[in-house]
């Protein structure tokens, strides 16, 4: 069912949209190995996939980016064989037209990090929730992946960088998404859903800083510090895949 909201503020919506594009300082791809082994230990063989969020926009290097985050952590007990596969603006359709480009290789875990841009351009959510079993069975099957973990869709309806009302209608309409997204999550074996949602009082977690502090400096990529706990929560549901490996 169309978001009734967005079609009434269409017409606003994408006077906004195109002037906050306009406006929003242009970041740089951060610097560092797309590929690489890190750590000694078990064997864990890492796919990092999705957007520009996956590839780190917003810090300067990989290692302060979600796969350095991710990697750091679990390098301290495995020996992480770790590849990125993220292209900036990507959708979710894109990226599993991207990854049936891509010689196959297998893979232990593969983390997603896609979504928010289908959201920005109206997606549907029947049609968009089908291209995300697509890319999830596209990992499972030629790439064989043994357990995936989704990342929610982020808080757009917290970004700094957009002006409401577009503010609201994403917000509300990511808010949606996600829902679905996690439900669908919960019950599809070897897939487990982490959210990127905060406390409720609008901080990181409990008593830290808000929203608006950890962005980007375009306040519409994740900082730094959202990154560290994004990763956090990454390596909390693989190493939760480990143990039932062991």
């Amino acid at each position: 069912m169309p978001d009734l909201a967005r079609t009434l503020l269409a017409p606003i919506l994408l006077v906004q949209g195109k002037r906050m594009f306009e406006r929003m300082p242009k970041l740089s791809a951060p610097t560092g190995e797309r590929e690489g082994i890190r750590g000694e230990g078990e064997p864990l063989r890492l796919l990092v996939v999705g957007d520009s969020s996956a590839e780190g926009y917003g810090v300067d290097t990989l290692d302060e980016a979600l796969l350095g985050q991710v990697v750091h952590r679990l390098a301290e007990t495995n020996r992480v064989t770790w590849r990125l596969f993220a292209r900036f603006g990507s959708t979710v359709p894109r990226t599993l037209g991207f990854l049936r480009k891509q010689e196959p290789e297998d893979f232990d875990v593969a983390l997603l990090a896609v979504g928010m841009n289908d959201v920005i351009a109206g997606q549907a959510l029947g049609p968009w929730l089908a291209s995300y079993r697509d890319l999830v069975a596209e990992l499972q099957e030629r790439f064989g992946v043994a357990h995936i973990v989704v990342s929610g869709l982020p808080l757009i309806g917290q970004f700094p960088a957009v002006p409401q009302p577009l503010r609201w209608v994403l917000g509300r309409q990511a808010r949606r998404y996600d829902a679905a997204l996690e439900a669908w999550a919960d019950g599809t074996p070897d897939v487990s859903y982490i959210s990127l949602g905060f406390a409720a009082d609008g901080s990181l977690r409990k008593g830290e800083v808000t929203v608006a502090e950890v962005m980007g400096a375009d306040g519409f990529h994740p900082g730094p510090r959202v990154y560290d706990e994004w990763g956090r929560r990454a390596v909390e549901q693989i190493q939760a895949f480990q143990k039932t490996r062991q």
